[in-house]
């Protein structure tokens, strides 16, 4: 199953002037990171700080979208301008985390009625990175399989965002989505595990 994250090389070769002026300016990658998840927060801030507010869920989609460009622009300004470091590589991994929780949350806060679903789906989205880190740790290349990458819950996300907005009534579709999204997430587990240690073994995909 394809993952949105193969259509990465194309947004960040459109991203590559900014990150150069970026990079001439002075901006590092590891500003841009720590940008990323400060931004993520600050969404999944307000939305918790005003849950009537429903409109706000329109930020979610916007902020997803500027959060993959800062993300592409992080990793070219570190590997094309010099600026890779190990402190930027413990803030990448660790950005991406708090960047999903901090924006996800509030969703499991706002419906009751599917907030364990969410919440599974959040655990999930967690455990794939960490399963991406591990095969890395373990002499893997960090793996980045899907289904439900980091893109690819990014698209799921603001799925969701855009019903309390446009379809309120519709807002019991979120219990499928997320039901499906944390399946999703599990079959991603598996797959990075899996062909991380057949990589390993000297008979996977790289």
């Amino acid at each position: 199953m394809a993952s949105v994250y193969e259509i990465k090389p194309r947004f960040q070769a459109r991203l590559r002037p900014l990150a150069g002026r970026l990079a001439g300016r002075g901006v590092t990658a590891n500003q841009v990171t720590v940008a990323a998840a400060a931004g993520s927060c600050a969404v999944g801030g307000l939305l918790l700080l005003a849950p009537l507010a429903v409109w706000l869920f329109l930020l979610v989609p916007v902020w997803l979208l500027v959060r993959m460009a800062l993300n592409a622009i992080d990793g070219m300004l570190a590997r094309e301008h010099g600026m890779t470091t190990r402190l930027g590589a413990v803030l990448n991994e660790v950005g991406d985390v708090v960047s999903d929780v901090g924006l996800y949350l509030p969703f499991a806060v706002f419906d009751a009625r599917t907030r364990w679903l969410i919440l599974l789906f959040l655990f999930g989205a967690v455990l794939t990175e960490l399963c991406g880190v591990l095969m890395q740790a373990l002499g893997a290349s960090r793996r980045y399989d899907g289904p439900m990458g980091k893109s690819d819950r990014a698209v799921l996300v603001s799925i969701a965002a855009l019903v309390p907005v446009f379809a309120p009534a519709w807002l019991s579709a979120w219990g499928p989505l997320f039901a499906l999204g944390a399946g999703l997430v599990a079959w991603t587990c598996i797959n990075r595990v899996r062909r991380g240690l057949g990589e390993i073994e000297g008979g996977g995909e790289r």
